[in-house]
């Protein structure tokens, strides 16, 4: 018995192949070198955003490979790759942006060759291999995870294993090499650690071999691949098991079912206002309340247009290809997957709709659009309806072609324009160098942490809000203490002011004789029904409070401040008259002074109680409701 085999092409025919082939790839690399100029303009004109400075502030809280920074639960996110590249950057330059910006570009740069990469895996040297390349590295779909770091951190190696393993999985389909499935296991282990929506590569490539299994007309595709590529298959089960249970002892589940009502219009807004319009060069215009992120506002005649564009493009596909029913189905399944994760981890009560149209929970799409035009590409023709030879003839194809690109080309670059003057408005630019520049320059006093502006971060962020934690990691900067002898605070600017204690409640002076309240190394005298505390005019909740301590000492030493429920503050004291700024934790009626140093004999007069305000604001000046009619001099101890 022979075995037919397929007469090889003539050396004319081959050496054209490799010629066009060549130019193909230097045509590739050219526009992965133009995306990269485009995208490092927008990286290098961006900033810090929101979770971008929480990475940076546990940065400096923890040693960088602990597994309290690495495996930290980041909402939901459990990334213990992105934590190590923001650890490394911001040890080397914390709150310098130009590595960050450095590494994004990086990181897309990456992401682009693994696309090309499996693109040539599927088409070889073919032109058409330049249209999905083009709508990967164009499409206004990646831009905005791409411009905040720390959602870069954790998209762009998603793409980026989302190519390189399924290239692996093919490559292993054809030729049954092991190396493929050690190399595709391996590019899986990376892409989880830095995002665990990574878990979804593997079905991916899965779903990618079997189509083109049944394009090339295998009649059990499935079958076959799950027999050709099981050592794969099997690597990547192990992985996944693994990784679920480092996951789930670690990260508290993000699902939440309270408002699934929503699920609809968020479904909406994320389609017809963000993903759809994107893959056709939108949204040309964004809008953004800051401190939330930039969202796509494309007009409705956009909306409308890409509806009647992908539906025209899909029924073309199938009028000139054959076996390729499951291919757009299967787009829209990811795309659907997708954004039901993100209802389901991101919907809520006040959660706005808008949050769909970031594009940050579909920007892998843009991949699996790549893969799916890859696929249809190199299935089988079918005859061309005599309707449409005119327009799909030999000589009118290019020309359409370059119109369509051209077209697309020009709507993405404006759309990149809008979304980086829209990004670009980021108070954290001037808030973060403005605050730098005045803690390298008051070094000498304690500064008392406090929540930075919340047009940088809201609460919801805390504690990682505080500017201890924000600027802990800077090298030129005051020391944070829970105490200080003189107050001052950044303002929403990061300008550093003088400060004051509003009075919110006033600590009440005792009762001693020329002296008010008397702490001495043994003992503590108090207003009479206080046992062992300075009494506050009214009970507070449990909070974070700041107590003006005004003092007359009889020497330097330390002394501990305290409320119920909070821990103690070890407060220094200098001889003679002074003042103590302390931040406490804690709630009741009182506040629990005790002298550590043995000699030490202290008098408090009244003062402040409350929050801290810029020096002479209104809040500062109003006493309603702090029970006391005494002024700042008289609330000063007297010898």
């Amino acid at each position: 018995m022979t075995i037919a085999t397929e007469r090889p092409p003539a050396p004319r025919a081959e050496a054209h192949r490799a010629f066009t082939g060549r130019r193909v790839l230097v045509a590739a690399l050219a526009l992965i070198a133009a995306q990269l100029v485009v995208r490092g303009v927008v990286a290098a004109r961006g900033y810090f955003y929101w979770d971008d400075l929480i990475l940076v502030a546990r940065a400096g809280e923890h040693p960088l490979l602990s597994a309290d920074f690495l495996l930290y639960d980041h909402d939901g996110h459990l990334m213990p790759g992105a934590f190590l590249v923001a650890g490394i950057l911001t040890k080397i330059a914390p709150l310098h942006w130009t590595l960050p910006a450095i590494s994004l570009v990086v990181l897309q740069a990456l992401a682009s060759l693994a696309v090309l990469r499996v693109l040539r895996v599927i088409l070889g040297g073919r032109p058409t291999l330049l249209i999905p390349l083009a709508l990967y590295l164009f499409s206004p779909l990646t831009l905005p995870s791409f411009a905040w770091w720390a959602n870069g951190l954790n998209q762009l190696p998603l793409q980026a294993g989302l190519a390189l393993v399924t290239a692996e999985a093919i490559l292993l389909y054809r030729t049954g090499r092991l190396r493929h499935a050690v190399t595709g296991a391996g590019t899986l282990v990376l892409a989880l650690a830095f995002y665990e929506k990574s878990v979804v590569i593997p079905f991916v490539a899965f779903v990618v071999v079997a189509l083109l299994a049944h394009t090339a007309g295998d009649r059990r595709p499935i079958r076959s691949t799950v027999r050709a590529c099981a050592s794969l298959w099997v690597g990547a089960a192990v992985i996944l098991a693994g990784w679920a249970a480092v996951y789930f002892s670690h990260v508290a589940s993000p699902l939440r079912t309270d408002r699934l009502d929503d699920a609809a219009a968020l479904l909406h807004h994320g389609t017809s206002l963000g993903l759809l319009p994107a893959l056709f060069g939108g949204p040309w215009s964004w809008d953004r309340w800051p401190p939330s992120p930039p969202w796509a506002t494309p007009p409705v005649v956009l909306v409308v247009g890409a509806w009647l564009l992908i539906a025209a493009v899909v029924v073309g596909n199938h009028l000139r290809r054959r076996r390729i029913g499951w291919v757009w189905p299967a787009v829209a399944a990811y795309a659907l997957a997708s954004q039901l994760a993100m209802v389901l981890t991101r919907g809520g009560e006040g959660t706005a709709v808008e949050i769909a149209q970031t594009l940050r929970y579909v920007a892998d799409t843009s991949v699996i659009v790549a893969l799916a035009l890859a696929i249809i590409d190199q299935a089988p023709r079918r005859a061309t309806h005599p309707a449409f030879r005119p327009i799909l003839s030999v000589r009118t194809r290019p020309a359409i072609t370059a119109v369509v690109a051209a077209a697309f080309l020009a709507g993405s670059l404006w759309s990149t324009y809008t979304f980086e003057q829209r990004w670009r408005d980021n108070p954290t630019v001037d808030y973060v160098h403005n605050a730098t520049a005045a803690l390298a320059a008051h070094q000498d006093v304690p500064l008392l942490s406090q929540p930075v502006s919340i047009w940088v971060l809201l609460p919801v962020a805390a504690p990682y809000n505080q500017s201890s934690a924000v600027f802990g990691p800077l090298r030129e900067r005051p020391a944070f203490a829970d105490s200080t002898p003189s107050l001052t605070m950044l303002d929403d600017d990061g300008h550093l002011i003088p400060a004051e204690v509003s009075w919110i409640r006033a600590l009440t002076e005792g009762l001693a004789p020329g002296c008010g309240t008397r702490v001495t190394g043994d003992a503590v005298a108090v207003a009479p029904g206080i046992d062992g505390a300075i009494a506050l005019s009214q009970p507070v909740i449990p909070w974070v409070w700041t107590a003006q301590l005004n003092y007359l000492s009889n020497r330097d030493g330390t002394i501990e401040v305290s409320m119920p429920g909070g821990a103690p503050v070890t407060v220094p004291v200098r001889s003679g008259l002074g003042t103590a700024y302390v931040r406490l934790t804690g709630g009741g009626a009182a506040v629990d002074i005790s002298a550590v140093t043995p000699d030490l004999n202290l008098c408090f007069g009244g003062g402040p109680f409350g929050s801290v305000v810029p020096a002479q604001s209104p809040d500062a000046g109003s006493r309603a409701g702090a029970g006391n009619d005494t002024t700042d001099d008289d609330a000063r101890p007297h010898p």
